[in-house]
């Protein structure tokens, strides 16, 4: 028996004795105090009427003892209590649950992606898959889990992904990928189950702990995702190109083209100027085709839109160009800074960051509450005597790669505060930190939850990631539609938001791509935009 219908019994049968109980007390008051014998049936009688408020007539007019009166009230106040206790115990659960609309227990799907449990990487992955009009269903073991998702619109149906059952009831043998994304344990039990239904599925599973990779490969997985080590080695490499005019992770597009990601320092000379008045494409020949404003990635950015100390702009353009505009986007007091880089927290992520940072030109000072190998300092790093004894005053820049968002804004606060002028890179576990983060006085913020869904999605739909934490997309494509118009003409960033940042023509890519450009037969338009947008560009070029 389940614990509700225990409490449902328990409660039926209270009531009954309380009923029971009163009915023979009126009874006696009425034969002691008021001189009239009536029978236990009329008692009874006389008790449910009370206890459902429905009245009891000329009963009353036989009362006249200060014991009738009192029981009678008792019986009143004992009444009420009991149906306003019935209302949000039992009445209210029934018509909700009436009203619910369960989730499916199967779908009809082919070429689509299973989704195993739903998490907040879960929700980047299905907004990549639904740009790309990729079919899905998650699989989600939790009923009312199940059903909020349900009825939030999303495809999903209630089973539990280590059940081949379940697997199959997702049409796993006409799956394109499934994506594990649950703990490391389920993951595996996932990944057996899933082989077994359908063993030429692809597989891909996400893992909190590194060390357990070599044994979901062993029980099937095709793909193993660490997103913590990736986020530690993301954060080290901007520690390690926040000063240098040398460009750090720049993606090559082709031969001569590369996509980069640069931070705007405090005192640049980019600093406070609108795009428009920016100059940029002028003076490095550069494209803008996003930017990070304080954790808000616009694609592309607005003219209007101000360059601050903490805005990322991601431009393509040949090597030379982008080292230009590397050289404007740092400022003079730190063009020049020389110091260490301190890792506060030694989890994975922070480990990642200090292996990523050994061996570089800036070797790590690691702060982490726990005395063990790797750890320079012991100690909080929200507290201003651990930040000066690792040496924060004379560092140019501090990752804090803790497990706990408050902590690293709390940390982020402390550290500004003791130094001014380093550069604070921080990691976070949930998007909604992301702007307190910036707020803070952070210089870089990386969340977990959108790196995590962005690889999951990369693997899941087997395209190259730009960026872990944008959904910019490169795409090279022949434009029949803009044949013979120049871009001005065309008008393209306005009507698809997508920006051209080169052509292939005769064997040789085009960079400088400006608005009196003309599209000629047989060009190769390399177009960059997020996901939506690319979608948009294919339907006016086609």
């Amino acid at each position: 028996m389940s614990q509700s219908t225990r409490r449902a019994v328990a409660y039926i049968a209270l009531s009954f004795v309380v009923v029971i109980v009163y009915a023979l007390l009126y009874q006696w008051v009425q034969g002691v105090f008021e001189g009239r014998e009536i029978s236990f049936l009329r008692s009874l009688e006389f008790t449910v009427q009370t206890f459902t408020t429905t009245g009891y007539g000329e009963e009353s007019s036989a009362w006249s003892t200060p014991a009738s009166l009192v029981l009678v009230i008792l019986m009143m106040v004992t009444g009420v209590f009991l149906i306003f206790l019935t209302l949000p115990l039992f009445v209210v659960p029934l018509v909700e649950s009436a009203l619910a609309t369960d989730p499916p227990t199967r779908v009809d799907l082919e070429d689509h992606v299973i989704i195993c449990t739903f998490t907040p990487r879960g929700d980047t992955l299905v907004n990549e898959l639904q740009s790309r009009d990729k079919p899905y269903v998650i699989v989600e073991a939790d009923r009312e889990h199940a059903r909020t998702l349900y009825e939030d619109g999303y495809s999903v149906i209630h089973g539990d992904p280590e059940d081949v059952d379940a697997l199959e009831a997702a049409c796993i043998t006409d799956a394109d990928t499934l994506v594990a994304d649950d703990t490391d344990e389920r993951n595996a039990s996932i990944v057996l189950s899933a082989k077994q239904a359908a063993p030429d599925v692809r597989v891909i599973t996400l893992i909190e702990d590194a060390e357990v990779a070599e044994y979901h490969r062993y029980a099937g997985a095709d793909a193993v995702i660490s997103p913590r080590r990736l986020l530690g080695e993301r954060l080290a490499s901007k520690a390690t190109t926040s000063i240098s005019s040398a460009l750090g992770d720049a993606v090559e597009i082709g031969d001569q083209l590369e996509i980069a990601e640069l931070l705007v320092q405090r005192n640049s000379p980019l600093e406070g100027k609108r795009i428009l008045d920016s100059g940029v494409g002028e003076m490095t020949g550069t494209n803008i085709i996003g930017a990070w404003f304080r954790g808000d990635f616009k694609s592309p950015p607005g003219p209007s839109d101000v360059i601050d100390e903490h805005t990322i702009l991601l431009v393509a353009g040949r090597e030379s160009q982008l080292e230009r505009l590397k050289r404007l986007t740092l400022s003079e007091t730190r063009r020049h800074r020389r110091g260490k880089v301190i890792v506060a927290g030694f989890g994975e992520v922070g480990e990642a960051a200090a292996e990523a940072l050994t061996g570089t030109e800036t070797p790590p000072t690691v702060i982490d509450t726990a005395d063990k190998p790797g750890v320079d300092v012991v100690g909080d790093a929200t507290d201003p005597r651990t930040l000066k004894e690792a040496g924060i005053e004379e560092a140019r820049s501090i990752v804090l790669a803790l497990a706990d968002d408050t902590t690293t804004i709390f940390a982020t606060l402390v550290a500004k505060q003791v130094a001014p002028d380093v550069e604070v890179i921080a990691r976070a576990n949930e998007t909604e930190s992301v702007p307190k983060l910036y707020r803070a006085g952070a210089e870089y913020v990386l969340a977990l939850a959108t790196v995590s869904g962005r690889i999951l999605a990369s693997n899941a739909l087997d395209e190259e990631v730009i960026s872990p934490d944008t959904q910019i997309d490169i795409l090279r494509t022949e434009a029949p539609g803009l044949v013979g118009k120049s871009l001005i003409e065309a008008d393209v960033r306005a009507r698809t938001n997508c920006t051209i940042i080169a052509a292939e023509r005769d064997g040789e890519l085009l960079t400088e791509i400006g608005p009196g450009f003309v599209v000629q037969n047989e060009d190769i338009l390399v177009v960059a935009g997020i996901d939506a947008d690319i979608n948009r560009f294919n339907e006016l070029v086609s």
